[in-house]
């Protein structure tokens, strides 16, 4: 048996904290809320505690099974922020979200700090673009608050994994050292999805190829979890267009998604996606949620 012959989660239930969520019969969509100035699609929209509310409020009347929170782009080329900055952009909002939503909340984090106070104040999910990599500590965070992770493959930092296959079997061997990581610190598979890392340093060609690998990842024991909203690989494949018009083919992505029984979907316009998936569903007979 190779190293990436892992045997299939037969559960197809996410859970973490308090919570349960079942992708057997529907793909989650997480709804991405950027209290940000500088993320790619919608830096600055939300950027106030009060506006931030008022689109979580939106999300989760729209069709969103998660709510994710961003506080620092990680967009190609953004600068990075320290903990404490990235803290002061997320908490008080965070808190008033918290109080008002009901939606299980992921923090989209890549720092032990920023999850560590992020889940005192409500998160229930730590969406780490490093896969518990980058910070020493995130792993050992997790474990403590019983919290769900999202494991994203990342293949733009060659100090930290280097490329040395193709696409699949990289994002393979990516998922592999994490999924040990989580082991070694106590998580237990159930609490965890992985995200292929489209755009994180692959090209429009890779990231199509990751996108049809999905029955392929999930054979092998890793539900998928797909972040390709408004991506630049969707602006190349339509001829260059900007990235306020690729909600459309961002639906379409998520529908490719729910075809192959992906576990969830990570888009800005959850209505588009969610009403998309259920007519999709309908189409099929099936009930959606």
């Amino acid at each position: 048996m190779s190293e990436f012959e892992t045997v299939p989660t037969n559960s197809f239930t996410w859970t973490f904290r308090d919570r349960s969520l079942s992708y057997e019969d529907k793909t989650l969509v997480m709804g991405i809320l950027n209290v940000t100035p500088d993320s790619f699609s919608d830096g600055g929209f939300f950027y106030t505690p009060e506006q931030a509310l008022v689109q979580a409020m939106e999300l989760e009347k729209e069709g969103a099974d998660i709510l994710d929170i961003g506080a620092e782009s990680t967009r190609p080329g953004s600068t990075p922020i320290t903990a404490d900055e990235e803290l002061t952009r997320l908490i008080p909002a965070l808190k008033i979200i918290a109080e008002k939503v009901k939606l299980p909340i992921s923090i989209d984090t890549y720092k032990s700090k920023t999850a560590a106070e992020a889940l005192k104040f409500g998160a229930s999910i730590i969406n780490d673009v490093w896969g518990l990599q980058y910070d020493p500590n995130m792993a050992k965070v997790a474990k403590e608050y019983n919290a769900g992770v999202v494991i994203m493959a990342n293949y733009t930092d060659k100090a930290i994994f280097e490329r040395k296959s193709s696409i699949i079997n990289d994002c393979l061997s990516f998922f592999e050292k994490s999924r040990r990581i989580a082991k070694e610190a106590g998580i237990p598979d159930s609490n965890i999805l992985y995200d292929p890392g489209i755009g994180f340093g692959t090209d429009t060609k890779e990231s199509l190829a990751l996108i049809r690998a999905i029955p392929f990842f999930q054979a092998k024991g890793y539900p998928i979890l797909i972040g390709a909203s408004r991506k630049r690989f969707i602006g190349e494949t339509l001829g260059g267009v900007p990235a306020e018009r690729r909600d459309a083919a961002t639906a379409s992505v998520s529908l490719f998604c729910a075809k192959n029984k992906a576990a969830a979907v990570r888009v800005h316009n959850v209505w588009e996606t969610a009403s998309a998936l259920t007519m999709y569903t309908a189409l099929k007979g099936e009930n959606r949620g």
